[in-house]
């Protein structure tokens, strides 16, 4: 899941700005007080829209998507603790059998939908069917290939054809008949896919405007680029239901807000905005009015960690075909300078990185195979490239990057370290639309450098390694931007995702980091933090190890 220029992928989810104030990484009740159930909340986002189609949807577990679907299974979150799986709406996490080819759930009892239907497992299957027609794309896609190899499966829609590899023997019970063995396939039973549909509803295109929901709330009313209200769900059940506090009554989310009034609205803390929750602020000038008002900043929540903020090198153009040519960027970049450029310091913007995968992943190791300076080490980088044959340096590569959320500024601080080490960088600045269609769609084919970040869509190192370095995710949007194709690494990838046994697959997936590192397919620069505002009245924003934005399931107001 891509954030910085990858926030397209949970957009109306959150978006955040990376500080670290003294508020300190959870701050349920800063007004004093404690939540109790009742009374309205706001989220206010710059988003035009808010997406309640769970096939559509690219929604984290902890994030909005959350108060209207429940899922087959879902994620326990705690300060200071790693992320694990728990049941949802499946009595346990999933049975793997035929050495993790075969994977079981049992719904548990009395669940119902909010038009007080039972919950099957047939609508299961069908939620999960509807997510391979084409109207119905856009969501999270892990399940797709494993249930339908080569996305030979087109949707329930034509000719009403049922998904073979998914079985519902009877109406608790569902199967999955996956591909090849999966060890993460509970961890995929998370994803917004997995949520109920009705079996024979949702044909519409713009079902998620109102649709049939399975958990603590229901969609009232939505009205795009305005207000988005959610009220209770009255045949939701709080004792099938171990995650979702469901504190308020209604939830309203107001659309299409200026970055900078969502601010002020937070900063002045009054009337209805005490009870609000920022979900996207966006300018430095902003963050240091929040820093000055200290109402304001005691108000502002920050994760430990986040998102990995990483230059991409394309390993299939020009001289950057070279591991050795390669390695010289591990020590030509000024990781110090990017931070500056990201939120005016390192401890603003957050920690430096040397790994592929991201803090508060379990099993995850720490590791630096090219230790050096903050500030790099140009002359290392200037001898690694002479002895790659290139004693003049570099010299015509493009550096492509979006023209948002401060990537720009932040681009211009690689190439300035670049240049110390005789790289000399043109930066691209493209909007979302044309970097996804040149850099994703066809792969990176026209630029030698890319500037991102990757936030994980499970808490599993799955999450970090195989979207970004699997030969089959170079272009066709996906996201292997360095066009990373080693079949070695494709082999390990696939044998650590067949290993069921969680610590065993953990080793795998550090090696893979380590391999992946050695040849130099990207340069590891920050793991960025993520800070969130909020009313006075607004309590309960807790932000555990991964990932790194509030868990709106646990929201509520402060009496």
């Amino acid at each position: 899941m891509k954030r910085g220029p990858v926030l397209k992928a949970i957009a109306g989810a959150v978006a955040a700005v990376s500080v670290l104030t003294a508020c300190g990484a959870n701050d349920p009740s800063p007004s004093g007080g404690s939540v109790k159930p009742g009374g309205t909340l706001y989220l206010l986002s710059d988003a035009p829209s808010q997406q309640y189609d769970p096939a559509k949807s690219s929604n984290l577990v902890v994030t909005s998507l959350s108060f209207v679907h429940r899922r087959l299974t879902s994620w326990k979150v705690a300060p200071g603790q790693d992320t694990t799986i728990v049941p949802d709406l499946a009595t346990d996490t999933g049975r793997p059998s035929d050495d993790g080819k075969t994977w079981t759930f049992t719904l548990k009892d009395n669940l119902k939908y909010s038009d007080g239907t039972p919950i099957k497992a047939e609508d299961v299957k069908w939620g999960l069917e509807r997510s391979f027609a084409a109207p119905f794309s856009g969501g999270l896609s892990y399940h797709k290939d494993l249930l339908s190899p080569g996305l030979a499966y087109k949707g329930p829609f034509d000719g009403g054809k049922e998904l073979d590899t998914i079985q519902t023997p009877d109406e608790k019970t569902i199967v999955f008949k996956l591909s090849r063995p999966y060890g993460d396939w509970n961890w995929i039973a998370s994803t917004p896919a997995f949520a109920p549909v009705p079996k024979g509803k949702g044909a519409e295109p713009n079902y998620g405007d109102r649709p049939i929901t399975s958990g603590p709330y229901q969609v009232e009313k939505y009205e795009r680029g305005k207000e988005a209200r959610l009220v209770r769900n009255p045949h939701w059940d709080r004792r099938t239901d171990d995650t979702r506090a469901a504190n308020p009554d209604a939830i309203v989310t107001q659309l299409g807000q200026d970055t900078s009034v969502i601010s002020k609205r937070l900063i002045d803390d009054s009337g209805n905005d005490q009870a609000a929750f920022g979900i996207s602020f966006a300018s430095p000038a902003q963050l240091a009015q929040i820093q000055a008002n200290p109402s304001a900043k005691s108000r502002l929540v920050t994760s430990e960690s986040g998102a990995l903020a990483y230059l991409s090198l394309n390993t299939q153009r020009g001289k950057l075909t070279d591991p050795q040519v390669r390695k010289a960027f591990q020590y030509a970049v000024n990781k110090a300078a990017y931070q500056v450029a990201s939120a005016g310091n390192a401890q603003l913007a957050g920690d430096i990185a040397t790994t592929l995968i991201t803090p508060g992943i379990a099993g995850r190791e720490q590791f630096d195979l090219y230790p050096t300076k903050p500030e790099g080490d140009p002359e290392k980088a200037k001898q690694l490239l002479a002895e790659a044959g290139l004693p003049n340096g570099l010299d015509g590569l493009v550096l492509a990057t979006k023209n948002e959320n401060s990537f720009p500024e932040k681009a211009a601080a690689i190439q300035a370290a670049l240049a110390r080490a005789g790289i000399k960088v043109t930066i691209k600045a493209l909007d979302e639309d044309t970097y996804t269609s040149e850099v994703d769609t066809k792969g990176l084919s026209d630029f030698d450098l890319t500037l991102t970040s990757w936030q994980p869509d499970i808490p599993s190192a799955n999450a970090n390694i195989q979207p970004l370095f699997q030969s089959t995710e170079i272009g066709n949007g996906g996201y292997n931007e360095s066009r990373y194709n080693n079949p070695e690494a494709d082999r390990l990838i696939t044998e650590a995702q067949a290993t069921i046994d969680p610590a065993a697959a953990a080793k795998k997936w550090v090696e893979l980091d380590k391999k992946i590192l050695g040849d130099s397919a990207v340069v590891p620069l920050i793991y960025t933090r993520n800070s969130f505002l909020h009313g006075s009245k607004f309590g309960n924003v807790v932000i555990g190890r991964f990932p790194a934005y509030a868990d709106h399931r646990q929201f509520g107001l402060v009496q």
